[in-house]
């Protein structure tokens, strides 16, 4: 009987270490787990954005680098808040059809990913977030911002604390410590993780007009993030769910098709 006391104990210390080792892995890489910032760089010269510019805004003791096209009279400037892998600039066509449809833009990379100098933090992605916001407002058009995946978090916390004529969250989360719980429940995400983006506490203050979109296969970020997400939004516009589409799917499903009305339903209140 005492041996098979000391086994099981024996057994029990070994779980417990080899857990401890897990968590502390975890806590440690815990970015690099987070974000994907290796990829490739389109050059503006291989795009078909004739009137785009390189731009490089000041955001705390460096510079963000992106791109820039100011709209056709009487459209908008979209504000592009990418997700967490590679360079915004791999997204080009859909700057382009921005373009092609009267819309300025800007898109940029946070300090960390390819385009721009610097690390990786929560607090480092806000800045960013919000020195692109004020250097795209000094330029008096009206703004409309569009957040993907993790664009979610920091376009969120800038329409909650500046004013835009609305907010468009592509494939949302509502936390990203909801997303790790979510793919991890066995380990404790939400108290060792550092860039939580609680999405969902700041969408309380937005008072802008808020279009949710999502798809039911998405592989990447649950479709229930989205769908609880809307339930907070104080000022609905729309959710719309795509059957099927995973998580890079919506561009190609037509999410260009729900954002025009709903930036000329925002530009109309």
């Amino acid at each position: 009987m005492k041996l098979l006391v000391r086994i099981v104990v024996g057994v029990l210390a070994v779980l417990v270490v080899a857990y401890a080792a897990v968590v502390g892995y975890m806590y440690v890489n815990q970015r690099a787990l987070q974000y994907e910032a290796q990829g490739e760089v389109t050059a503006l010269a291989d795009t078909v954005l004739p009137g785009a510019e390189a731009v490089a805004i000041p955001s705390g003791d460096g510079v963000i680098n992106g791109w820039y096209q100011a709209p056709q009279p009487g459209k908008p400037l979209v504000i592009y808040y990418k997700g967490n892998s590679g360079s915004f600039s791999a997204e080009h066509e859909r700057f382009e059809q921005f373009v092609a449809d009267g819309y300025g833009f800007l898109s940029f990379d946070y300090r960390g990913f390819p385009m721009s100098p610097g690390s990786i933090s929560q607090d480092g992605i806000l800045e960013d977030a919000l020195a692109a916001f004020d250097w795209a407002e000094q330029k008096g058009f009206p703004i409309m911002i569009w957040g993907r995946s993790l664009g979610s978090g920091p376009s969120t916390y800038v329409a909650s604390q500046r004013d835009a004529e609305a907010l468009l969250l592509e494939t949302p989360f509502l936390s990203a410590s909801t997303v790790g719980s979510e793919r991890y429940p066995y380990l404790p995400v939400a108290l060792v993780m550092q860039d939580q983006f609680p999405v969902n506490q700041w969408i309380v203050d937005v008072s802008e007009p808020v279009l949710v979109a999502h798809g039911t296969g998405d592989r990447t970020i649950d479709v229930s993030n989205g769908e609880r997400l809307y339930e907070l939004v104080p000022n609905k516009d729309e959710l719309w769910i795509e059957p099927d589409a995973d998580h890079g799917d919506l561009w190609d499903r037509g999410i260009w098709s729900h954002a025009v009305p709903f930036f000329d339903r925002a530009l109309a209140q």
